[in-house]
């Protein structure tokens, strides 16, 4: 077995495609659940955020097609509906890709920090659900490590925008300026409070907060010096704001185009802009199609974020060298769980400390002759083979990948065995 990582992102798939395989988190749980049920796949965890779906595991190589029919079974797809967009990388490969996705360096927004807050979520469901052990407990350990590294150690912390920033942007680029604007912010999760923060400092007169949760969207206002407006009243908080912002986790649009329309009728068909960085997405792309609406999802604000990366292009190059780094030493302590250099270093070890204190106690026999100091150095060889015979025969036992990296871990752990790159990797954190 082999770790694997197989998804899609924004590099690879439009919103439209993303959408339709974005997973709640009783998706998740349901999903992993049956993960389990697939006899060519071991451990398991599923990442779903606004811009990429992707499931890490445990698998047999010939398990692609397997992975394939349930990540688009269970969304009701065909999966030649989604050759093109989805990607499969296995062992080093895999891991450097998690490394990437956990520091940002894989974001649309390169540098945010949402992302290892998502990472962090996801394995902490697969840790309820029961669907990851110790290879992915240990992979996901370092990932968290790593990404703290390369916020710490390069600027991309400082230099990055996030999501919500770059839709405050967007709404700027449309009207030059946000003083004395009435915007209505639809939905209550982390994205919908950096907008607001973003929308307070770029002058905007009148926060509307709407939520299905009246609670959260109070608890927002109280923060942000806005106003609640019920959920089932959207529409007519639309008709007198310049910008509506929407980012629920429904997963169905809240707006059709015939509830556009209405608001639209009832503005006298002024203009009117609606950003929607949901996923699945709330506005329904239908109501583009109204006069005067312009909508603008994901897809649109990737263009201004990449404006923005070529200032950044320096730290990320660093951010990449300190993965290389991290991704070498992983996979040399991960080539270590191999028998052969396990049986190797015990072997070494058993016969370092044979050799030392049979050096020590020598001297304290008095008068030995040639021959009495190799007779007792073979007993001692010997009776270290005895002690080693067992250890060693199970060892060499052929087993699966996740029982392997349990076994060999304990065995190099009992007997003391030092971890390749573990004094690097003390260093560094």
């Amino acid at each position: 077995m082999d770790l694997f990582v197989i998804g899609i992102s924004h590099k690879t798939a439009p919103l439209v495609v993303r959408e339709r395989l974005s997973f709640s988190r009783g998706d998740c749980e349901c999903f992993l659940d049956g993960l389990k049920e697939l006899p060519q796949l071991g451990e398991a965890m599923i990442l779903s955020t606004c811009n990429r779906v992707e499931i890490y595991g445990i698998a047999e190589a010939e398990s692609e097609p397997s992975l394939v029919q349930a990540l688009a079974g269970f969304h009701g797809l065909e999966p030649e509906s989604l050759q093109g967009h989805l990607y499969l990388y296995w062992g080093e490969e895999a891991v450097r890709h998690l490394f990437r996705v956990a520091s940002s360096l894989d974001s649309m927004v390169i540098g945010e920090a949402q992302i290892l807050g998502q990472v962090k979520a996801a394995y902490a469901l697969a840790v309820e659900r029961r669907s990851v052990a110790d290879f992915l407990n240990h992979l996901l350990e370092k990932a968290f490590k790593v990404a703290k590294r390369v916020r710490s150690e390069t600027g991309l912390a400082k230099l990055s925008v996030s999501i919500s920033s770059a839709a405050v942007a967007m709404a700027e680029k449309i009207f030059g300026s946000l003083e004395g604007r009435t915007v209505l912010i639809v939905g209550a999760g982390k994205m919908s409070e950096l907008a607001a923060r973003h929308l307070i400092s770029s002058g905007v007169k009148k926060i509307l907060l709407s939520n299905r949760s009246p609670e959260r969207a109070e608890q927002m206002a109280e923060r942000f010096k806005g106003s609640v407006l019920p959920f089932e009243k959207i529409q007519e908080g639309m008709i007198g704001s310049d910008i509506v912002i929407t980012s629920t986790g429904s997963p169905q649009p809240i707006l059709h185009r015939r509830d556009v329309e209405s608001v639209m009728h009832a503005r006298r068909n002024r203009p009117l802009f609606l950003i929607d960085i949901a996923v699945p997405r709330d506005v329904d792309p239908e109501a583009n199609e109204v006069d005067n609406v312009y909508i603008y999802d994901l897809d649109d604000l990737q263009g201004l974020v990449l404006s923005n990366l070529k200032e950044r292009r320096r730290e990320v190059e660093r951010g990449e060298a300190l993965i290389a780094r991290e991704v070498s030493q992983f996979m040399e302590w991960w080539r270590s769980l191999d028998a052969k250099p396990t049986i190797i270093s015990l072997r070494e070890k058993m016969e370092e400390i044979r050799r030392r204190e049979l050096e020590r106690a020598l001297p304290r026999m008095g008068d030995l002759t040639p021959e009495q100091i190799e007779m007792i150095s073979a007993l001692t060889t010997r009776i270290v083979n005895k002690i080693l015979y067992h250890p060693l025969l199970e060892l060499k036992r052929p087993s699966s990948h996740q029982d392997s990296f349990t076994f060999l871990q304990a065995a190099r752990r009992l007997f003391g065995l030092e971890e390749p790159g573990k004094q690097e990797e003390e260093k560094g954190t």
